[in-house]
């Protein structure tokens, strides 16, 4: 069995890449943690791994909106690269940050049939502040490959502009009738639901995450890497600790699409 191999895109800013290696290599995979000015440099490096993430953290200061400048830099610069990678079946995850990079990019949700690249966007929060939380999620859609065997996990979030809106209602419809909603914040009793605290942000249908309609690129608010461990649980000690976190079986999910 070959080991999957990871890299984790990082840049000024990113502040969870160590994390999401540690998470990857909980699973079973192999990451490496590339700056983005050496993958400038050496794009065919892209060609040794299985799986691109891209990290949390606030790149380069989010000074233009979340995600931006990264998000640009890799269009000016990686584009070509980057759509020869998904073609070749390989997956892509965003984290929170990650998720903005991606949605910035146009590689999410990029529904199927509809023109423009970018067609959703991950705007300020509605409590105008940053949120720092642990959420419950309803996980949907299981056409997404790093979602198989989930249904109602607890993970935590840490964003200020996390409420995902679509283009416009035309985007939305698509995005539900294709399944690429696959998860959204959940209340006490586990349902779908678009009031805070349970949901952070104010998005609308309680979107967390959404997929691609391949189900391999994934992009999520939340932080799956920091819920790897049952120790990483608030309540771990009046609970007692799970062998492993929720968010652990997002990155097996990965592994194990190519074993």
């Amino acid at each position: 069995m070959a080991t999957v191999r990871a890299l984790v895109l990082r840049a000024a800013g990113s502040n969870c890449d160590e994390e999401t290696a540690f998470a990857f290599d909980l699973a079973g995979a192999k990451a490496d943690r590339v700056h983005v000015n050496r993958l400038r440099e050496d794009p065919a490096q892209l060609e040794a791994y299985q799986v691109l993430a891209f990290p949390g953290g606030f790149t380069y200061g989010d000074d233009l909106g979340a995600g931006t400048v990264l998000a640009n830099e890799l269009v000016c610069w990686l584009r070509e690269q980057l759509h020869a990678f998904l073609d070749a079946g390989k997956l892509m995850i965003g984290i929170c940050n990650g998720f903005q990079v991606l949605v910035k990019m146009g590689f999410l949700p990029n529904v199927a049939g509809l023109d423009g690249d970018r067609q959703a966007t991950l705007a300020p929060n509605l409590s105008a502040r940053f949120e720092d939380r642990w959420v419950r999620l309803r996980v949907g859609g299981h056409g997404c490959v790093f979602l198989r065997g989930d249904d109602l996990i607890e993970l935590p979030v840490a964003h200020g502009e996390g409420r995902f809106l679509t283009r416009d209602q035309a985007v939305r419809d698509a995005l539900e009738t294709a399944g690429q909603v696959v998860v959204r914040y959940a209340d006490a009793d586990g349902r779908p639901t678009e009031q805070y605290p349970d949901n952070p942000n104010g998005s609308p249908g309680g979107v967390a995450g959404v997929c691609d309609p391949t189900g391999r690129v994934f992009g999520l608010m939340p932080h799956p890497e920091r819920h790897v461990l049952g120790v990483h649980h608030p309540r771990w000690t009046r609970q007692g600790a799970k062998p492993h976190g929720d968010g652990l079986q997002v990155f097996r999910n990965a592994v194990a699409y190519f074993n």
